[in-house]
């Protein structure tokens, strides 16, 4: 599927996931991120119904007592949020794991009482610093790690290089609120990532840093 015949489908596609949000608007700025973001076309068409699916699917089972985030990139789910025990948490990924296209579940929720909406507010404005630090030091683009919290925890995801991956780890671990980040990468190398992106190799002098880290805490 080649990009022009994926808007025309986004757009088709937009009034039943956008609500009373202008179509318009939703479809520019959904452009916008399908043309910057390193997912083939097709993944980000499907992950858009893959987290609209499991989402639907696990507040037809549990319309109470669980509250299940469910982040698709590249067609790998991540859960997160809390379950009241570890038989909800493997049913809810059971669930998931029946959604077309679904890859790889990763599965991350915590089994514990319900957050909070002041909690969840903490959550959201912890994610919107990480975004917002990114910007400000400029060394790659926001568009290429998404950023997903949960009390505290920063799970950071994307398709990047080892550069851009120690970056944003290191970015979002010395943001004030933080307790622990996680990373949840395909790595790929310099070439792909200019292939991608459809870019000029930068110069020969530019180093790139390598991290093997997985789950790094935050700066205390």
């Amino acid at each position: 599927m080649n990009l022009p015949v994926l808007l025309l489908l986004i757009a088709a596609i937009l009034p039943a996931l956008s609500g009373c949000v202008p179509a318009v608007a939703v479809g520019a700025t959904t452009a916008a991120f399908v043309i910057s973001d390193r997912r083939q076309p097709e993944a980000f068409l499907a992950d858009e119904g893959i987290e609209l699916r499991a989402s639907n699917r696990i507040n037809e089972k549990f319309p109470e007592k669980v509250h299940v985030n469910v982040t698709s990139y590249n067609r790998m789910a991540l859960l997160t949020g809390e379950v009241p025990d570890e038989a909800t948490s493997r049913e809810i990924e059971k669930i998931v794991s029946t959604v077309p296209m679904v890859k790889t579940i990763i599965n991350e929720l915590q089994v514990s009482g319900l957050s909070s909406l002041a909690g969840r507010a903490t959550d959201a404005f912890l994610t919107s610093k990480i975004k917002a630090r990114f910007l400000d030091h400029n060394q790659f683009s926001p568009t290429k790690v998404k950023v997903v919290t949960e009390a505290g925890t920063a799970f950071l995801i994307g398709i990047v290089t080892n550069a851009e991956a120690t970056t944003s780890v290191d970015i979002a671990r010395t943001t004030g609120g933080v307790l622990k980040v996680v990373r949840v990468f395909d790595i790929i190398s310099d070439e792909e990532a200019r292939r991608l992106d459809g870019t000029k190799p930068p110069p020969p002098s530019i180093p790139a840093s390598l991290s093997t880290k997985i789950s790094t805490p935050a700066a205390q």
